[in-house]
Parts: structure tokens; C-alpha cells; sequence
């Protein structure tokens, strides 16, 4: 089969049935038959997850993710390929990832049968990246402690950058991605005595004032971050004290230490809002999605394969500010993100990601299976 014909059936047939994460039955059950028809062997190490492995001339693996979960949308692209689940949509790209990993699994099929496989090749299916941190639940099972791999490769399409292109760079890429709440029970009383009341209102403007004043005042001002309130309500009538309140967002940061100082200055704010207005604040942060830091060793191999493939290579000067969870790949072995341009203006795909209309040619996709085939044969010593 050619390879555009393989990419344009894997992604339509995978576009048409997005699912929640940790609940993507129907993708890894297609990703499953795919991976059978081909012969290749693979491990489910969780429910969703399918991990192939393909053994090559020598002992050294190189590892390759794609995620599979789709996101809570109703896609509005009208597409004769549109999904088939209400209320979900393969907004991210997910699809695409998936196609390109399923395509590649082919082509390293073809390698291995003419002998011209260098390496083994890890393949992997991993579900729940848009939340739950399906990356980390996998590397936790204990997975790679079995097959080893030397490095793990990652793309995610781009349709901020034109078809033909690769983003990437060495260090820091995309950012920590930290969830915090903050509910805040206070007293109800009527508000011609309200000194009997505990306001939760009052408490939650401090909160959020004091959150605006934390990247401020307590992080270095050279250092890249945001603290970022989304979202907080309060109250329940006009005329009484709130008893109740609440506020979420999020906190996206480069460095570890910042992470720390930020979620200690909240706890510590909350006490401060308890002991001015009598109320009582739980804050809950979330484990997160560390940033995703691409290992230096890796970047003239990724140049070299992107440059093979057709690419244009392109080192940002700066990271993206917003957060993956291929990030907990480094706990397994050095890693490598890069972000592939699917954007085509003549053809209206200019559609950003996580929104209803998000569309991209299959076309743009082959270039990042020559990628990944580029990297396994300018692999040398790199890895």
C-alpha cells in the first residue's frame, strides 16, 4: 500500500471516532487490528495503551510516541470523515499522530524484511494526553524498564506553521502545565449584620489579587512564567454574606523551583485570606505535566533526519508556553518533541488547535513519517 493511501485511511477512519481519555476503545481496538495485519507484535500495559515492538539489526531501540485521545468538542469542520461520536472531536491532532505512527510501523516492516532495519523500534499508542497525564500512568507500569529504549521521538502537527515544516529546539520546549483550586467556606449572614457572617467574597478577591502579586513579587523576574487565574465565582443572594467561593487556574513555568515557590506562595495566601476573614480555604494543585526538555544530544539528529525528509528544520528561539505530557518520557530515556507545520491557507486550514474546525491535508502528515524513517537511518551513535 502507498503511502499517502495508508495515511488517508488511518486518519479518516480515526478522525470519524474520538474518545475520552483512558476510554479510547474504539481507537486502540483499530490501532490493535492494524498492528496485527502487519505482524507486528505489541504489549497493553494499560487498557488504551498498545506498545509495538519491531527488533532491528542491533540492540539499540529508539522509541516513538503517538497519543490517541480526542477532546469534549463538536467539530464543525463538515467533513465527509467528521466524527461520528457527538460532542467529540479529534481537535488536536491526535488523529494525525496516530496515522503517522501506524504509517511509519509499515514502512519499518518493509526495512525489517529487506534487512535494512537498523534498530529495534519501539511503537507507541498512548492514551490521555489532553488530561490525566496518560504518559506518566504508562511510564509507571513499568514498560520501558523492559525494553530500554536509547531515546523517544514525538511530533505534534502545527497549524500556526505552513506545511514543510519542523519545529523544534534543544532544552526547554513547551512548559510545565500546573492545575490549581481554591474553595473558600465561609459564614453565611444577612448584610444588616454582616459582622456575624465569614465572608467568602472578600476572601476570594484577596486570593485573587494576591495570585496577580505572586509572579511579581516572588519569582525571578528573568524567568519565564504565568499564574493565571481562569476561572472563580462566589455568593448567593444580593443581600447576604457569601459562604461559599471559588477560583481555579493555572500556573506554567520552565523551572521546577518556580513551580515550588509559586504553589508555596498559595498555600500561604490562603492561610493569610483565613486569618483576615475568618473563612477556611482548601487549595488542591495537581501533579501537572512537567515541562517537556528536549535532550541536546538529540538535535543534530533531528536536524539531519529533518533535512533528509524534506523539512524545513527550524530551532526556536523560544519555547512554547503552553504544556504536553510527552514531558514524563524523560523519566524513561532522553527525549525529542518537535512540532510539524500542517497550516495550508490556499486550502482554509488555518484553523487553530482545540477548536471546531481544525483541519489539515493528509499530505501534510507523509513528511513526518520520512522523519521518523530518517531518524532510525542517521541514528548512528546519537542515541
Amino acid at each position: 500500500m502507498e503511502l499517502m493511501e495508508r495515511l488517508t485511511r488511518h486518519r479518516r477512519a480515526l478522525h470519524r471516532i474520538p474518545e475520552a481519555g483512558f476510554r479510547e476503545v474504539k481507537t486502540a481496538a483499530y490501532i490493535r487490528r492494524e498492528l496485527d495485519a502487519l505482524g507486528i507484535r505489541f504489549e497493553t500495559p494499560m487498557e488504551t495503551a498498545t506498545v509495538a515492538r519491531i527488533d532491528g539489526r542491533s540492540e539499540r531501540t529508539i522509541a516513538f510516541r503517538a497519543d490517541i485521545d480526542g477532546l469534549p468538542i463538536e467539530e464543525e469542520t463538515g467533513l465527509p470523515f467528521a466524527s461520528g461520536h457527538t460532542g467529540w472531536m479529534h481537535a488536536c491532532g491526535h488523529d494525525g499522530h496516530s496515522a503517522i505512527l501506524l504509517a511509519f510501523a509499515e514502512r519499518c516492516m518493509e526495512l525489517k524484511q529487506d534487512g535494512a532495519l537498523p534498530c529495534s523500534v519501539l511503537l507507541i499508542f498512548q492514551p490521555s494526553e489532553e488530561s490525566g497525564g496518560g504518559a506518566a500512568h504508562l511510564v509507571r507500569t513499568g514498560i520501558f524498564e523492559k525494553h530500554r529504549p536509547d531515546a523517544v521521538f514525538g511530533l505534534h502537527v502545527m497549524p500556526d506553521e505552513a506545511e514543510g515544516r519542523l519545529l523544534t529546539r534543544s532544552g526547554e520546549l513547551t512548559a510545565s502545565a500546573t492545575e490549581y483550586r481554591l474553595r473558600v467556606s465561609g459564614r453565611a449572614a444577612h448584610v444588616a449584620n454582616k459582622q456575624n457572617g465569614a465572608s467568602a467574597l472578600g476572601a476570594l478577591v484577596h486570593l485573587a489579587s494576591g495570585i496577580e502579586r505572586i509572579q511579581h513579587y516572588r519569582l525571578d523576574g528573568l524567568n519565564r512564567n504565568i499564574i493565571h487565574v481562569g476561572k472563580m465565582n462566589a455568593g448567593e443572594a444580593i443581600n447576604t454574606v457569601a459562604s461559599s467561593a471559588y477560583l481555579e487556574g493555572t500556573i506554567r513555568t520552565y523551572s521546577e523551583d518556580d513551580l515550588e515557590t509559586a504553589t508555596d506562595a498559595l498555600r500561604n495566601l490562603a492561610d493569610s485570606a483565613d486569618l483576615l476573614f475568618g473563612t477556611k480555604t482548601e487549595l488542591d494543585v495537581s501533579e501537572g505535566y512537567p515541562a517537556v526538555v528536549n535532550s541536546p544530544s538529540l538535535l543534530p539528529l533531528s536536524k539531519r533526519a529533518a533535512e533528509a525528509a524534506g523539512l524545513q528544520f527550524i530551532e526556536k528561539e523560544k519555547p512554547y508556553l503552553f504544556g504536553e505530557d510527552f514531558s514524563f518520557y524523560r523519566e524513561a530515556a532522553p527525549v525529542h518533541f518537535a512540532f510539524l507545520g500542517v497550516r495550508n491557507e490556499a486550502l482554509g486550514h488555518t484553523s487553530a488547535l482545540h477548536t471546531p474546525t481544525l483541519n489539515f491535508r493528509e499530505e501534510a502528515l507523509a513528511p513526518g513519517v520520512h522523519f521518523f524513517e530518517q531518524v532510525l537511518l542517521h541514528s548512528g551513535g546519537d542515541v
